[in-house]
């Protein structure tokens, strides 16, 4: 590793700007003793003057204690316990505000303490890596900065062996700093499979915890990691079978909910099936428990959150889960906690009043502060238990706040897992007490990511036809959903206008008054966008609206999208796009009078674009697509002539109705038998010329098909010659 110096002149930062203090500067004039001794006591006096004290850490970093501490830290002919006293109050003031940890890394604490770690001396190592753990564990801290130097995690896998401390902080870095396929693969490359696996057996539960900790990090949407861990071997155990002892009811909560978390990332990444017995009856098993109400509110999330996305692929867990435990009515009790400013407010005047806080909304309590832990988690009470603890102060409010939101966004993503696929699920969702009013709510939430969650619950509720035509409706769902389409981020966008893409399907009620409240133009604009998904379900929902609809809400859309919009659409690069356009275009040309009306006025250039498609390098379903817009533009009245004026387009049906592929050929059939048609005007005429291209040769070999759909629209086409 590179040795880096410190910037002796630390930048003020007026935030941290407390009362400097006699005593304060005192601790900093020692450092510069000229007596060594003395340098130690003052680091050591300033040891014991911080611990606890944000003001007092505050005021030695404003007055430039930290580029001393690191100068006297780096320094050759400083002793080892300076240095390693030196680290242990450095450590100690990275553990205040995030302003203290902005004004180390500014001073380059990092590359100093990597320097440290090159040491002989045990304890000194591992004050440095204490120091590193709690400054890479601070959300201001780049996680880069563990691999700017290529040397640094090579050196921490070699230093495993040193102590259990060491094991314990090294795992903590690593599975706080592993945030992407990037660094996984990193990590994955230097050993770190090998290197713990075999820590999972310690002696040390903070190390197994951390270790597992560092598991699930590295297995998260990573086939290759999670392929490997599936082989490993630990004390003639597979990983598997360690990750799923860890999921037994005597082992702490934190173990299992870990435990749980690894083999769900592993099922998703493909290296245990879904119904492995350690998924469907361990995994899933305890995610439910980590769901109760009994648990602490994070626990009760992040355990919804995994869940939801263990089951979320896969139909048969799905209907597990909602059979486990009562899970779908446990759910409910997420939304008993209060999630508005107002309801804060309330609980706030209850307060002032002397008056027990109970919820506003469900009469239920939103829990209390475990003492016994020291990260001061939340925890559920019943209503008999919260009475005399309900002077809560802001901080703890907003704590409730925050936990409140989360609670919701884990019990959506849930519910919207659940209700996937199975429509007895969704029936059971939506009956679950006031659900339809909790969604709607959801919606309009302050917080984005609940809304977003909202979102994905009401669009999975959404593929369900009877509750499209029942609850929906009684909700009017749309109106709220409209709304959240109007100014939205796009991740919210492009799962709202899925979910409107549902409601405007031709059997639900929403569809009619969705289009009386301007859903065109809405619509219109997403197909205008950067991103990919969202003109997908622009022009998606666009042919849903057309389908079977009359001529005003087709020249509506029409003329929303613009002739020049719809053929930008029909050459748009990504095939999703370009298969709804086609969608579209075929439902705008269905009945007669609207095929003829539209193929007058944008005829022409429907027309090149079909020739352009079908001359293109598309794959089967396009071209399929673009044939049957053909066929309907062959059904209208006048619209056919563009089609028998047009010699190419005719030898393009000649070419594809001989074509190898079976989906092809039916397709340029109906165009055929559209056009041969004897009982409307100029059929004659129309024979005719076909067979003058040769199109009556190919129909008689395809009498002889050996597919008999193919073989029955081929003999009724003949038949139209000899009527």
């Amino acid at each position: 590793m590179t040795k880096m110096a410190c910037v002796l002149e630390p930048p003020l930062r007026m935030s941290v700007l407390s009362e400097v203090t006699a005593s304060s500067r005192h601790y900093v004039d020692r450092l510069f003793d000229p007596d060594p001794q003395k340098v130690l006591q003052g680091v050591i006096d300033m040891k014991n003057a911080v611990i606890g004290n944000n003001k007092q850490k505050a005021n030695l970093i404003v007055l430039g204690a930290v580029p001393r501490l690191l100068y006297l830290l780096q320094q050759e002919t400083s002793s080892t316990e300076l240095k390693t006293e030196c680290a242990v109050v450095l450590g100690s003031l990275s553990m205040g505000t995030e302003n203290n940890v902005k004004s180390l890394l500014d001073c380059n604490i990092i590359p100093a303490l990597l320097q440290g770690l090159l040491s002989s001396d045990l304890q000194f190592i591992e004050a440095c890596l204490r120091c590193l753990r709690t400054v890479f564990t601070s959300p201001v801290t780049p996680v880069e900065l563990l691999y700017t130097d290529a040397s640094v995690i090579p050196h921490l896998m070699l230093l495993l062996s040193r102590s259990i401390y060491a094991q314990e902080y090294i795992c903590q870095i690593y599975a706080h700093c592993c945030k992407g396929p990037d660094h996984q693969t990193i990590l994955f490359n230097h050993g770190v499979v090998q290197n713990i696996a075999h820590l999972l057996t310690s002696v040390s539960y903070k190390v197994r915890m951390q270790a597992l900790k560092c598991f699930s990090v590295l297995a998260f949407d990573n086939p290759q990691v999670s392929m490997t861990l599936a082989n490993v071997l630990v004390d003639g155990e597979l990983l598997p079978q360690i990750f799923a002892k860890m999921l037994q009811r005597d082992k702490p909560i934190e173990m299992q909910l870990t435990a749980a978390k690894c083999l769900t990332y592993m099922c998703r990444a493909g290296s245990i099936r879904t119904d492995d017995n350690c998924i469907v009856l361990k995994t899933l098993p305890c995610l439910v428990r980590m769901c109760s109400k009994e648990r602490l509110l994070e626990v009760r999330v992040e355990g919804a959150e995994t869940l939801a996305y263990l089951i979320e692929p896969d139909v048969e867990l799905q209907r597990i889960a909602s059979i486990t435990d009562h899970l779908i009515s446990m759910l409910a009790d997420y939304f008993k906690y209060p999630s508005s400013v107002s309801a804060i407010t309330d609980i706030k005047r209850h307060q002032e009043t002397g008056q027990p806080c109970i919820d506003p909304e469900e009469a239920e309590p939103r829990g209390t502060r475990d003492e016994s832990q020291c990260t001061a988690l939340s925890i559920s009470h019943p209503v008999s238990q919260i009475q005399h603890d309900c002077l809560l102060t802001s901080e703890e409010l907003d704590h409730d706040l925050k936990h409140a939101h989360e609670l919701r966004q884990a019990a959506f993503k849930l519910y919207a897992s659940l209700g996937a696929n199975d429509e007895d699920i969704r029936k059971k969702i939506i009956e679950a007490e006031h659900m339809m009013d909790r969604i709607v709510n959801g919606l309009s939430e302050t917080s984005v990511k609940v809304r977003l969650a909202a979102v994905r619950c009401l669009h999975s509720l959404s593929r369900s036809v009877q509750q499209l035509r029942t609850s929906f409706q009684d909700h009017a769902v749309w109106k709220p959903l409209m709304k959240v389409l109007q100014n939205a981020p796009d991740d919210i966008l492009v799962v709202a206008s899925s979910t409107l893409c549902n409601l405007l399907l031709d059997f639900s009620p929403s569809k009619e008054p969705i289009l009386e409240s301007g859903a065109v133009e809405l619509l219109c604009s997403l197909t205008l966008s950067e991103n990919p998904a969202l003109r997908v379900n622009g022009i998606w929902a666009l042919m849903n609206m057309a389908f079977q609809a009359d001529q005003k809400i087709k020249s509506d859309i029409l003329r929303g999208l613009s002739t020049e919009q719809l053929f930008q659409l029909l050459s748009d690069s990504d095939v999703n796009v370009l298969m709804k356009t086609l969608g579209l275009l075929r439902n705008l040309l269905s009945t007669r009078p609207h095929i003829d009306q539209i193929m007058s006025t944008h005829g022409k250039q429907i027309m090149q674009a079909v020739t352009f498609i079908l001359e293109g390098e598309h794959n089967i379903e396009v071209k399929e697509q673009t044939l049957c817009i053909l066929a309907n533009i062959a059904d209208g009245t006048t619209a056919k002539d563009l089609i028998m004026t047009n010699d190419d387009i005719l030898q393009k049906i000649k070419y594809y109705v001989g074509h190898s592929n079976l989906k092809l050929q039916l397709a340029a059939m109906f165009c055929i038998a559209n056009l041969t048609w004897n009982e409307e005007e100029g059929s004659q005429e129309r024979q005719d010329k076909l067979r003058e291209i040769g199109i009556v040769d190919i129909l008689h070999k395809l009498s002889q098909s050996t597919d008999p759909n193919l073989c029955d629209k081929a003999k009724t086409a003949l038949q139209q010659y000899f009527a």
